[in-house]
């Protein structure tokens, strides 16, 4: 769609890959869009962390781990183009994972797509030349006279926005909604989010494996609290030194929501004894930190729901992979949707009959 709307101004809230999607296709569209998050910077759950540390030698480094979604596949034509596009861009790299079997049988891969240098860049690479807030946590949203005003710690964060779309977590989503959709709010409540507690951290090297057993980088344990395992120093670009390798450890949802509100600390040593139990040796740590996803995943996406909730009588919307189906692809295809349905309506006339997806 090449139609251009000059002026409607649009606050997007939530930097991950569904609202970085949807500011970039309606700024393409000509609109003013400015992009809001209570991170640091752009990426969402497509995240790599940084954390410092000294090794044994007293020197200062930096591990990086990729700590939300490992990876991702295409499995739509019109999301492979996108992907193929961020490789052509640098955003992106394409890997072959290759996954531990587990009695004869391979577990699923992350995909072949991951971010580069870090899962972050393809929604930087989107969000480029946009107005970004970063650090800013909006925690209301208000109407007055055909105008939104965002609202954080009790002030206004910014006004004067003709549009807002929320692409955040859907019970994060909820409470901005219920004054305004509360059906939309009360749906988003709704959706039980999964969580994950991640270890990431660096050890000595593993013993090798047997001389028959192929070398692997990502597994998924059958038993224990452990549901993914990944090498994160056999990643593409991720390399570090020969002797030394590095973990990302994702706990299972039903293991995570068990020990939610446990102790860093005590989250760290189980994920750490459960690892040596899944490899069958010891290992010596040299760096070991978690985080605690509260919204992970949804456990599917919403039945029979529409790829994204727009309503144009109010200019309000929401996106996310709890409507695009589940994913970083579901997330894009819920960002693309809205921002297309937007557009749509604003060809149309400003704030237009309802269209599909307004639930």
């Amino acid at each position: 769609m090449n139609n251009s709307i000059a002026g409607p101004r649009v606050a997007v809230v939530g930097a991950g890959l569904s609202g970085a999607t949807c500011a970039r296709r309606l700024t393409e569209a000509g609109l003013s869009v400015q992009v809001f998050d209570k991170s640091r910077g752009p990426g969402g759950r497509m995240a790599t962390r940084r954390t410092p540390w000294v090794d044994a030698q007293g020197q200062s480094r930096q591990a990086r781990f990729d700590h939300g979604a490992p990876g991702f596949e295409a499995r739509t034509p019109v999301f492979l183009e996108a992907a193929r596009h961020a490789v052509g861009a640098g955003w992106l790299a394409q890997g072959s994972p290759v996954t531990q079997p587990s009695e004869g049988l391979a577990p699923p891969a992350p995909g072949p797509f991951i971010g580069m240098p870090d899962m972050p860049q393809w929604c930087r690479g989107l969000l480029d030349g946009l107005p970004g807030h970063w650090g800013q946590a909006v925690d209301a949203l208000s109407s007055e006279g055909g105008a939104w005003r965002l609202h954080a710690a009790g002030g206004v964060l910014a006004d004067a926005f003709d549009h807002v779309v929320l692409a955040m977590p859907p019970l994060q989503a909820a409470a901005l909604l219920a004054p305004h959709r509360p059906d939309w709010a009360a749906r988003a409540e709704a959706v039980p989010m999964q969580p994950c507690w991640t270890l990431m951290g660096l050890t000595d090297s593993p013993a090798p494996a047997p001389a028959m057993a192929p070398a692997w980088t990502w597994a998924e344990p059958q038993q224990g609290p452990l549901g993914r395992v990944m090498r994160q120093d056999a990643r593409p670009g991720r390399q570090g030194p020969a002797d030394e390798a590095g973990w990302v450890l994702h706990a299972r949802a039903s293991w995570s929501r068990d020990h939610l509100e446990d102790p860093p600390d005590d989250v760290r040593d189980a994920l750490q004894q459960a690892l040596s139990a899944f490899l069958g040796e010891p290992l010596r740590w040299r760096l070991a930190v978690v985080h605690r996803w509260r919204y992970a995943l949804p456990p599917a996406a919403v039945p029979g729901a529409a790829a994204h909730w727009w309503d144009p009588a109010l200019g309000l919307g929401v996106c996310g992979d709890f409507l695009g189906g589940l994913g970083v692809e579901g997330a894009w295809v819920s960002g693309r949707a809205l921002a297309e349905a937007v557009v749509e309506a604003l060809v149309a006339g400003p704030r237009a009959a309802s269209v599909p997806g307004a639930g």
